[in-house]
């Protein structure tokens, strides 16, 4: 199996970043192909530009630095996003990847009187986010149900790919360093042994917490 693993973090020593180097370095140590994007570190731009606007409208060709995403994410089984949480969603930068990468006649095919067509069904997204807040907290404002809404229903099944695992790690502001450490690598291990294969859809959001530097949004949870 090959597993292309994004992370999306503007700090290369935040612990989102150390939970994606864990997960790719379990995945390499299984014996798998792994590939990581760092999209803060490459620059890709987010914006959803003329060009963008232009192919949305099928008038265009697609940009080119869109063009070498798909092509990533079409020599992978599995898509690992790992990302913190800014405002019980995803960051700017991610969420702007998503919307240029993943665009009709590649992630999907729709024109008015024909029928829909999802064209990512051979892929398994697994979703790892750093939060700052707790599971109770989560539970009782009714994140699960707005992030199982908007990302695993609105962008993954939406173009047929497998939602494989979504592990969400809480407290990402107070837990013990030690103990966030030997979390991480225990995330590692899980998640690569999940793309090992092509499970079928499960909730690990329970996942004990983790921690990340960067405690952006927090408060909106609690």
């Amino acid at each position: 199996m090959t597993t292309l693993v994004v992370v999306s973090h503007s700090d290369p020593d935040s612990l989102t970043h150390r939970a994606a180097g864990s997960i790719s370095d379990a995945i390499r140590t299984a014996g798998d192909t792994v590939e990581t994007a760092d999209l803060a570190a490459e620059n890709f731009d987010p914006r959803f530009s003329t060009a963008d606007l232009n192919l949305f409208r099928g008038n265009g060709t697609v940009p080119a630095d869109v063009v070498a995403e798909q092509q990533r994410i079409d020599r992978a089984d599995h898509l690992v996003l790992v990302f913190p949480m800014y405002w019980w969603s995803m960051p700017a930068l991610l969420k702007g990847w998503i919307d240029r990468v993943f665009v009709s006649g590649w992630a999907y095919e729709y024109s008015p009187g024909v029928e829909f067509v999802k064209k990512l069904d051979r892929l398994t997204v697994h979703l790892v986010v750093i939060a700052g807040d707790d599971a109770e907290s989560f539970e009782r404002h009714g994140v699960y149900d707005a992030f199982r809404t908007q990302i695993e229903r609105g962008i993954v099944q939406y173009c047929g790919a497998t939602v494989g695992s979504t592990t969400f790690v809480y407290e990402s502001d107070t837990r013990d360093r030690d103990d966030l450490a030997a979390q991480i690598t225990d995330i590692g291990i899980a998640v690569a042994g999940r793309t090992r294969h092509r499970p079928p859809s499960v909730d690990t959001r329970h996942t004990p917490a983790l921690a990340d530097s960067n405690r952006v949004a927090a408060m909106q949870n609690r």
